[in-house]
């Protein structure tokens, strides 16, 4: 949990950390002959943002997990408030109740702002990651699809040109070409490659050197992983696809098809440069995760399930 807000947040501490207390003692009396007292999970408190707080982890049983149409796995939920026991000012209602993320349908009297909006889009995004879900002011669920997150970045410390990086997109997309290229007056390499398909829409690729990187590399050594980036993203056929939460069927089969090939070409650059990378929820992507994307038959839920 700490992990998934350090990549969104400054200052993410625990107030109070969780623990279990010892469930060895066994029970009194002859009735409870031979039973012991089971493991009690204590939540913690974590500072999140200046004014929220998370707490938990809480246990969830199967049941609520169904009621979310959550698999069952190793659950835990997390519930998250203002510190000062306030409730957060709202905006406006949502003049449109369809958003990818399912916020404006989810709040539809008055819409978060402020630090809350961002704690819902952060919750959203963990959810989405983790393959969890969230129930927004406990009532109203909110399911992100994991395989909706197609898009990664590379940060490396080292540059590749357009002439040498284009074969590699060509491999998957034999029409690909270089659509800009420029020099930059420090001498660093700036461009975009892209290539169409006929269903499937186009996959792209910009690159350049940057002054900063992800909140989630903050703690590593700046040479693992800048200063260039390689952004790689899918352009669907119908871009208004993107921004609906229950997209059509052929934007998901497209989705499905792009989302492995752009997988196995993010592991292919960083096989050949190092660096590390990040999904579009500002997160490490896993070689676990990585894995599954470039199977396109697959979920892209994990086997570790967050509820929030």
């Amino acid at each position: 949990m700490s992990e998934l807000g350090a990549a969104w947040f400054s200052d993410i501490a625990w107030l109070r950390e969780p623990a279990r207390t010892a469930g060895s003692r066994r029970m009194a009396g002859a009735r409870f002959r031979g039973m012991a007292q089971p493991d009690a999970l204590i939540p913690g408190v974590m500072r999140l943002g200046e004014e929220h707080v998370a707490t938990g982890p809480f246990e969830v049983g199967e049941a609520h997990l169904a009621e979310l149409q959550i698999s069952a796995g190793n659950a835990e939920a997390y519930s998250v408030a203002r510190g000062d026991g306030l409730r957060d000012v709202r905006g406006a209602a949502p003049t449109s109740y369809d958003d990818r993320d399912g916020i404006a349908r989810a709040f539809p009297h008055a819409l978060p702002q402020g630090e809350e909006l961002r704690i819902v889009q952060w919750m959203v995004a963990a959810a989405r990651k983790t393959g969890g879900g969230l129930l927004t002011d406990g009532r109203q669920p909110l399911i992100p699809d994991p395989s909706a997150s197609v898009n990664l970045a590379l940060y490396s410390a080292h540059a590749v040109l357009a002439a040498d990086l284009l074969p590699m997109l060509r491999s998957f997309i034999a029409t690909a070409d270089v659509s800009a290229e420029q020099v930059t007056p420090d001498g660093s390499p700036r461009y975009t490659l892209a290539g169409s398909t006929a269903y499937d829409g186009a996959l792209v690729v910009d690159v350049e050197r940057v002054d900063r990187v992800p909140r989630s590399l903050g703690p590593l050594d700046w040479r693992s992983y800048g200063p260039f980036v390689y952004r790689m993203s899918w352009l669907p056929a119908d871009p208004y696809d993107l921004e609906l939460e229950h997209a059509s069927g052929l934007h998901v089969i497209a989705r499905s098809r792009m989302r492995a090939s752009l997988a196995r070409l993010a592991v292919t650059l960083q096989s050949r440069i190092a660096g590390i990378l990040v999904d579009d929820g500002g997160f490490i992507a896993t070689p676990e995760e990585l894995d599954g994307r470039s199977d396109p038959t697959a979920g892209g839920a994990q086997s570790s399930r967050a509820w929030v």
